[in-house]
């Protein structure tokens, strides 16, 4: 008979010291082939030895998915509160939601969502304070709630109403036309399009096509060849007519705008995210044919009104914060008139109501709206409830109704009327959720940055924090593209909210906060001030004892990816989790698929020798070393992505699981009949199902590692 002594000791061991020898074992990750393919750029050898997962259509990289989506399930579903998480945050999601209306004709329209309802129903609404009648309802279009609506346009005298759907989550749209009063649905069917508006004039709208790709193309094909095509409506799309094109310069997208007394046609070229040509054509007299106002693409251009041949434009040229102008339609070369110059805040939008001019600015990442007649006086403020953010803005030039939407990181977005006539405002819609933001606290912070830059950052926590150095964090950024990242409510973060965890959001340099100046500071060989900025705000974070080094999880989408990506390799020590979402991590390569290339003004392109050293110094893909000790980590993306490809996910999680031997698990979640999911202030593109399946799966994975429990 054995020892009690030994006896206790083998049934420790048991329970104990081996399930953890067992769990530090790396994780089995699928077999991926590695073949020999090799890029010399300017004299430098580049190994791609997984570009075969480029081919996301093929029978072989469908099953590399499948295996690894069963690791990652079959890891996932090893968490204990997985389960809860997932419950919890359904629970937070079910409430009812509300865009701001906006006008066709003499009626109102209105997106609205009782709750879990994968995509948001159209509703017209006789007038604005009169019940909504469902009018356009994507659910009924598929059995999954794959499809979405992506922009709905009510003609002048809001008879007719044009849409267009995604299915799956593409950027591919296609538009259709259905009548207001009747609710016949027409025949009207126009595919190809992309990146396009939809403007109505007279009986039929501009909108904005590629021409029809190859079938293995559809998805990952260089997007060329936009032109502009005027629809009449009852006729069949082979009828359109071709507006605008450029040949010679493919790679220029286009996009058209009627003014709103239908005179003028404005066309917006461009060659990348940023800058823009500004062209019109005087639809009263078009024998004048087109002229170019603007024929380069060096600064941006938004026409928000016009009077009579001026045009009333947003722009940054010689003003890095934006001013409001007047430019003659009918000549370049008469001078312009400047309305509102340059402020210290950034102009971020301007619309027109009750003749009068409303204009968004941004204070230090959150919004302030002000009032000015059009002869640019200012006439007063608008009195915003709470700090926060405005989303949408809705008004028409002669209708005294503004509707606007304000929300913050633990408010969902409310619905204002104000009464431009009265100055009174009044709620329009408040969303009712079972969470009590009265527990939670917001407060901005500022920062410096390596090179001594100060930046600002929002934090969220619970009401009563002790600072005791152990809190887990989630940072989260984007640091590109000009986007501001102002304080933003996502039901996910919640969850996290509500078990002790801390939100952190940096300002960064890449973004648009501060100005076109902000966001040139974290471009091309100054790309490096976003990651450093990031990584700052992770250190301020452990040096005032909010956290330590390795229970901070960062996370990003798509430029954010390739934030998170390049801040996991460059400070594993820092971060414990990485959670990298339809990234961009390919920096060699990314602009050979769909519009890529059009990205180039931020990150510039391997093509150029100056610019390839640089690039390769972060791409993420080329920058993972052996021996490592890397956070966990959990790349997502789709399947269907064809904006940021999934070969970006799939290569990098290869060469990670290939040269990390560490015990951390290093995964990817690849969503199925899905894309790039891109959010706006309906939700996203992505059913609702769907996104509390994947946000219940990242921050289950967030928690278990940072050793947070239910």
């Amino acid at each position: 008979m054995k020892h009690p002594v030994i006896r206790i000791a083998a049934v420790y061991f048991l329970l104990t010291i081996l399930p953890q020898t067992l769990n530090a074992q790396p994780f089995h990750y699928p077999a991926a082939r590695k073949v020999d393919q090799k890029d010399t750029y300017f004299g430098t050898t580049i190994d791609d030895p997984y570009r075969w997962l480029e081919d996301d259509r093929s029978e072989e990289t469908a099953a590399w998915v499948t295996e690894e989506n069963k690791v990652t399930e079959a890891y996932l579903s090893s968490i204990p509160f997985r389960e809860e998480v997932r419950k919890r945050m359904t629970s937070l999601w079910n409430f009812a939601k509300s865009s701001v209306p906006f006008k066709g004709g003499k009626q109102y329209f209105v997106y609205t969502n009782d709750g879990l309802q994968n995509q948001f129903v159209l509703k017209r609404l006789p007038a604005f304070d009169k019940p909504g009648i469902p009018f356009l309802d994507p659910n009924t279009m598929s059995s999954d709630g794959t499809i979405n609506v992506n922009a709905a346009v009510p003609s002048k005298d809001g008879s007719l109403l044009a849409y267009s759907i995604a299915r799956a989550g593409s950027d591919w749209n296609e538009i259709y036309v259905k009548s207001v009063f009747t609710g016949t649905q027409m025949k009207d069917t126009i595919r190809w399009v992309k990146f396009s508006s939809i403007s109505w004039r007279d009986k039929g709208f501009y909108y904005s096509r590629y021409p029809e790709p190859s079938e293995s193309d559809k998805l990952k094909g260089k997007n060329a060849g936009h032109q502009i095509y005027y629809h009449f409506v009852g006729t069949p799309q082979s009828k359109d007519k071709l507006i605008y094109q450029e040949r010679p310069f493919p790679l220029r997208n286009f996009n058209a705008s009627v003014t709103d007394d239908s005179r003028y046609l404005i066309i917006y070229g461009s060659e990348g995210t940023s800058g823009n040509s500004l062209i019109v054509r005087d639809l009263q007299n078009p024998k004048k044919g087109i002229v170019k106002l603007v024929r380069d693409f060096q600064n941006d251009y938004e026409v928000i009104d016009n009077d009579s041949s001026w045009l009333l434009v947003r722009t940054n040229k010689n003003a890095s914060r934006y001013r409001l102008v007047w430019i003659n339609a009918d000549d370049p070369a008469i001078q312009w008139k400047e309305l509102i110059p340059e402020q210290e805040d950034v102009l971020q939008e301007a619309t027109v109501g009750n003749n009068q001019i409303i204009v968004r600015y941004m204070h230090d990442a959150y919004s302030v709206l002000k009032v000015y007649s059009k002869a640019g006086k200012f006439l007063y403020d608008i009195p915003l409830p709470t700090i926060g953010t405005v989303d949408q803005l809705s008004a028409s030039r002669k209708d005294a109704n503004l509707f606007y939407s304000l929300s913050s990181f633990t408010m969902p977005s409310t619905i204002y009327r104000y009464d431009l006539k009265e100055r009174k405002q009044s709620v329009f819609f408040q969303p009712q959720l079972a969470f009590n933001a009265g527990d939670y606290e917001t407060k901005q912070v500022f920062y410096t940055s390596k090179d001594g830059t100060k930046i600002p950052m929002f934090i969220v926590h619970k009401k009563g924090l002790v600072l005791d150095g152990n809190n887990p964090v989630l940072l989260f950024g984007y640091g590109g593209f000009n986007v501001s990242k102002s304080p933003e409510f996502k039901i996910e973060r919640l969850v996290f909210l509500e078990k002790g965890g801390i939100f952190a959001q940096p300002c960064i340099r890449g973004g648009g906060e501060y100005g076109e100046a902000w966001h040139e500071a974290g471009t091309k060989l100054k790309k490096q001030n976003v990651f450093d900025d990031f990584i700052a705000a992770g250190e301020y974070l452990v040096k005032e004892k909010y956290t330590a080094p390795r229970k901070i999880g960062i996370g990003g989408r798509s430029n954010g990816g390739l934030l998170v990506g390049a801040c996991m390799l460059q400070r594993p020590d820092l971060f414990g989790v990485a959670l990298p979402t339809v990234g961009v991590l390919d920096m060699l390569r990314y602009h050979k698929f769909t519009i890529g290339w059009a990205w180039k003004g931020d990150y510039g392109s391997s093509e150029d020798s100056t610019q390839f050293h640089y690039l390769l110094n972060y791409s993420p893909l080329h920058n993972i070393r052996e021996g490592v000790d890397y956070p966990a980590t959990l790349v997502t993306t789709g399947d269907h992505d064809d904006r940021v490809v999934p070969a970006h996910s799939f290569k990098f999680t290869a060469t990670l699981q290939e040269k990390y031997k560490g015990d951390q698990p290093v995964m990817i979640r690849v969503d199925v009949n899905s894309g790039h999911a891109s959010t706006t202030a309906l939700g996203s593109s992505k059913p609702v199902a769907k996104q509390i399946e994947e946000q219940s799966d990242i921050f289950t994975f967030l928690m278990k590692n940072l050793g947070m429990s239910w």
